[in-house]
């Protein structure tokens, strides 16, 4: 599964014209969010679920985990008897660059909930397209903060946490190995900006002071990184997507040991040979999202004999997952009932002008059957899946976040070290 921070090469939105159309205030987002909307019954009996598969090229790969995923979360859910007694039906993607065009495409098949994309600087084009349609659109991998405040009407969630959210757990690494200062080298972009920004902004609420921190262009990081050490910073955070391991290797030429290295995950890698021996015995990083279970693994494989890599596969199962739990409990497969019914079964609560919605006494499951099952009873459901706890709020982001933690030996290798969790 260590394809994940790789795969995160282009998952920044980019453009400041785009940028001009992000952020609505509190008060339009409930004025037209179906999140929060009453709604009722639409749909033409028949569930569907379609995805954007975006990765093209070396990134190829990533798109099998997650189409394995999603079409085994349809497959279980139809041994327990579909959707109102009918199947769900999956519609067949096939991978594009073109997210635009293949969201319309998704919309002429009647699609009702849309899995991906991956790429976060391509979500606005499907939610542009998506929303117009009144069809859900849940990504399993967009981190960039700014999508939170996309115009979407309501109808775009995802399963995986903003950077903001990694500031925070990064901080909280620090602190479990007792920094009382912490050091901030990000690499020049929005990548860097981003996650820098939320990891001083986490440090400064934490009461960590801040000191020796910079900015680097490329993998030039030998005076920010010389800096960081001669201020004696308890943990330095490289927070670096291209070139990391350069990076790395002047980290390491500056002085400063592994053991105060904190990676985001755009540097989490098996470095290897590849650095000075023990330049990394003691760092640890990040990467967002748990690690696929032995059993959901096993399932996945069974699925797609042939996968290799579980990037996003959980995530992206949770979102099927989700999305057929609403319409399960709205009793409708309109993509609005869907959208207002998420926060509800993923444990979520949110207060707006339609209402609250996800209120109530709910009870906690984590097998898609065994969901099912419970509603089929008249039980409101709360979902923690595959990739943690989920908990949608009033944006479509996920409230409770949760990281893999990857430990450094003297052999530059990373190891599963556990796990962080923060609360947003």
């Amino acid at each position: 599964m260590f394809g994940r921070p790789r795969a995160r090469a282009a998952l920044s939105l980019a453009g400041a014209a785009l940028a001009a159309v992000l952020g609505l205030s509190a008060c339009s987002v409930f004025a037209t969010n179906a999140r929060l909307a009453q709604t009722e019954a639409s749909g033409d009996g028949v569930l569907r679920i379609g995805m954007l598969l975006d990765n093209t090229g070396d990134q190829a790969y990533l798109n099998d985990a997650q189409q394995a995923a999603v079409e085994l979360a349809i497959q279980q859910a139809n041994a327990a008897g579909g959707h109102k007694g009918r199947p769900i039906e999956f519609v067949q993607p096939s991978a594009t660059a073109d997210t635009a065009a293949a969201a319309r495409q998704l919309v002429a098949a009647k699609a009702d909930v849309v899995i991906g994309p991956t790429d976060s600087s391509r979500a606005p084009a499907a939610i542009d397209v998506l929303d117009k349609a009144k069809t859900v659109l849940i990504s399993p991998a967009n981190l960039d903060p700014a999508l939170s405040g996309y115009a979407s009407g309501g109808y775009y969630f995802r399963t995986a946490p903003s950077e903001t959210a990694e500031g925070a757990a990064l901080v909280a690494l620090a602190k479990g190995e007792n920094a009382g200062s912490v050091a901030v080298l990000r690499q020049k972009g929005t990548y860097g900006q981003d996650v820098g920004d939320a990891v001083v902004a986490a440090a400064k609420a934490a009461g960590l002071a801040e000191k020796g921190s910079g900015e680097f262009t490329g993998h030039d990081a030998a005076a920010a990184a010389g800096a960081a050490h001669a201020a004696g910073a308890g943990a330095v955070v490289i927070v670096a997507r291209d070139e990391a391991q350069a990076v790395l290797a002047q980290v390491h030429d500056a002085g400063v040991p592994g053991s105060r290295i904190l990676l985001a995950d755009g540097a989490v890698a098996q470095y290897g040979t590849g650095l000075a021996g023990g330049a990394l015995d003691g760092a640890s990083g990040l990467v967002p999202g748990l690690f696929p279970s032995a059993a959901f693994q096993t399932e996945i494989l069974k699925q797609s004999p042939g996968l290799r890599d579980m990037t996003f596969a959980a995530e992206a199962y949770d979102a099927a997952a989700l999305a057929i739990l609403a319409a399960a409990e709205a009793q409708d497969d309109a993509g609005a009932s869907i959208a207002s019914h998420l926060i509800g079964v993923s444990g979520g609560t949110a207060s707006g002008a339609g209402g609250t919605q996800g209120a109530g006494t709910r009870t906690k499951c984590t097998a898609l059957a065994d969901c099912l099952a419970l509603e089929s009873k008249g039980k409101a459901v709360d979902y923690d899946g595959q990739s943690g706890p989920i908990a949608f709020d009033a944006n479509g982001d996920i409230t409770t976040a949760n990281f893999t933690v990857m430990g450094y030996g003297a052999d530059n290798s990373a190891h599963q070290a556990g796990t962080q969790t923060v609360a947003r």
